[in-house]
């Protein structure tokens, strides 16, 4: 554990930060299991609602950080892919 006043309160605000982090990270891999469900079901409307929870979590993700914004774009396009899948047939 650290003695100096400073690096006492970098760790508390380290340990803060990383557990919102998991956290944010994790409520995005949740919507994107989400999708991902009904898609396999091939639930359009409900599939389009969670597109755009996806997306935004994505967006959310990559402007704060945790996420490159190529990654949440490039997330985000495979997604749209898969949406567009089940529209067509």
């Amino acid at each position: 554990m650290a003695n100096i006043k400073s690096a006492i309160k970098r760790a508390k605000t380290s340990e803060k930060r990383r557990a919102h982090n998991a956290s944010m990270k994790s409520a995005m891999r949740t919507a994107i299991k989400k999708f991902e469900a009904l898609v396999e079901l091939k639930d359009v409307e409900k599939a389009q609602e969670a597109f755009i929870i996806a997306s935004k979590k994505l967006d959310k993700a990559a402007s704060k950080g945790l996420i490159h914004k190529n990654a949440a774009s490039r997330q985000k396009s495979r997604l749209a892919k898969k949406l567009n899948s089940i529209q067509a047939s």
